[in-house]
């Protein structure tokens, strides 16, 4: 005769642990601490815009960015008929004078 098998669960008790409830709770994470208005808004403008910027940098279309100024670099795609935007060439006239807007995002990387 054969002796019927049956599942593994049929030899051995099944035990379930009671879960806790502590462990469960999701805490509730505060919110970031709020600047003045004007200055909230004025890092705003300038993260979109640096933001804006850098996105310029990794565009390849519109030829390397290092070793130049990103203005040169401008220039350069405008000579070559790249079209780059004019918003770029607008921004870094503006600002001119600032070095984390006019320099390239691997400035700061040897050649």
């Amino acid at each position: 005769m054969t002796a019927k098998r049956g599942l593994i669960t049929d030899s051995f008790k099944v035990v379930k642990r009671a879960r806790r409830a502590s462990k469960r709770e999701k805490r509730a994470i505060p919110p970031p601490p709020q600047k003045d208005g004007a200055e909230a808004d004025t890092e705003t403008v300038r993260d979109k815009e640096l933001q804006k910027l850098r996105q310029f940098d990794l565009d390849w279309r519109f030829g390397p960015c290092t070793g130049i100024s990103r203005l040169q670099r401008w220039e350069r795609a405008q000579f070559h008929d790249l079209n780059p935007p004019e918003e770029i060439r607008d921004l870094l006239l503006q600002t001119h004078t600032d070095p984390e807007y006019y320099q390239s995002l691997w400035s700061e990387y040897p050649l």
